[in-house]
């Protein structure tokens, strides 16, 4: 039936693309996002971050030079602006990078007009120190790892599970980078309150400061924050944060630490250090997109690899190639030459006769390819 016949697939644009800017990584997140819009051939409305407005200006004017009329625009950098633009379902795709709480309200309203989307949300990620981990790299990785730009880092590591044999040495070499540490400036006093907020909510419930003291935020700096033995199920130990604050787990082996970290539903990534090569299972254990090994963050950060979230992370893919195809649709072109007409009723007789005898004759070939 497919003589005279070929089938190919080519790209095409989704169409009227719509991205909801995010602020903590104002270059490299939303440019990417652009950029990749563009080349798959769509047109672009983009809704500035209102905490980054300038920057974002900075970089849309960028973008923009050259391309033709109406090909990249943007709307105002406010609130208001990404619900009047969602507003009507004019677009053929959304992509929101954000918190799972706004994600969740992007998903509702792109779901009334059937509207595909891809969520890039929130991290709440964890740092596995197994049982044959160099402690003391472990340490330094982490602390460079939710400290880094503030805390504001979707994969940040929100907690750290330590297996208990390397949790004195662990939390030794924490407890000195605690100790000296220079305040960080988060994005408003807002931000650094809440941030203060879980760290106050865990403490009280039954955990320690690395250093013995807790500091409040001044306006909006505040000093990096450890928590040790923190609830597992507090605010701090569950990573609803987006700051420089640690929760610090001490489980019994590795396999407990994994069963714990399996406990939270938000898997962007996660981070595992040991002397030798984790497994695939392990490594799918996580449940996370992104796995780092002996590391945390750095790697992420290259536009190359892809931003798959799932769950309370989110859905779809952004950045690497996996998200430049995502901004396109597949488009399958069936051809059939002339004389190739399409065949009406069942087969003749002769033609089943022949086909019979080949599948009977292969079959009959057929050997064990394991023997």
């Amino acid at each position: 039936m497919f003589l005279g016949r070929s089938i190919r697939t080519e790209r095409a644009p989704l169409g009227h693309v719509a991205i909801i800017g995010t602020w903590n990584y104002p270059l490299q997140l939303l440019g990417v996002q652009i950029v990749h819009a563009l080349i798959a051939g769509n047109r672009v409305t983009v809704k500035p971050s209102e905490r980054c407005p300038r920057t974002h200006a900075a970089l849309l004017s960028l973008l923009g030079q050259g391309l033709p009329d109406g090909m990249l625009v943007w709307t105002e950098a406010t609130r208001e602006a990404g619900e009047r633009l969602l507003a009507g379902g004019r677009f053929d795709h959304v992509v929101f990078t954000g918190s799972s709480t706004v994600g969740r309200r992007v998903a509702q309203r792109c779901a009334l007009d059937l509207i595909p989307s891809t969520l890039e949300l929130s991290g709440s990620d964890s740092a596995l120190v197994l049982a044959d981990a160099d402690p003391v790299r472990a340490a330094r990785a982490v602390w460079n790892g939710f400290t880094m730009n503030a805390g504001q880092t979707c994969m940040a590591p929100r907690r750290a599970i330590v297996s208990r044999e390397r949790a004195p040495a662990f939390l030794h070499e924490l407890r000195v980078l605690a100790a000296s540490a220079a305040p960080v400036t988060l994005i408003d006093e807002a931000a650094a309150r809440q941030v203060d907020a879980v760290v106050h909510e865990a403490v009280a419930a039954g955990g320690t400061p690395i250093t013995g003291v807790l500091e409040s935020p001044r306006g909006r700096s505040m000093r990096p924050q450890v928590v040790v033995e923190a609830p597992p199920s507090c605010a701090l130990s569950r990573g609803e944060h987006f700051g420089p604050a640690l929760a610090v787990l001490v489980e019994r082996d590795d396999e407990a630490a994994l069963e714990r970290h399996r406990g939270y539903g938000q898997n962007l990534s996660a981070s595992i250090f040991t002397r030798g090569t984790p497994s695939r299972a392990m490594v799918e254990a996580t449940g996370a997109s992104i796995v780092t090994v002996n590391e945390c963050v750095v790697a992420s950060g290259h536009p190359a690899v892809p931003l798959a979230g799932s769950g309370e992370s989110g859905w779809g893919t952004s950045r690497g190639a996996d998200g430049l195809l995502a901004m396109t649709r597949p488009v399958t072109i069936a051809l059939t030459r002339r004389g190739a007409d399409v065949p009406v009723g069942p087969p003749p007789s002769f033609l089943l006769r022949v086909l019979g005898w080949i599948m009977r004759a292969n079959l009959s070939r057929r050997r064990d390819p394991f023997t």
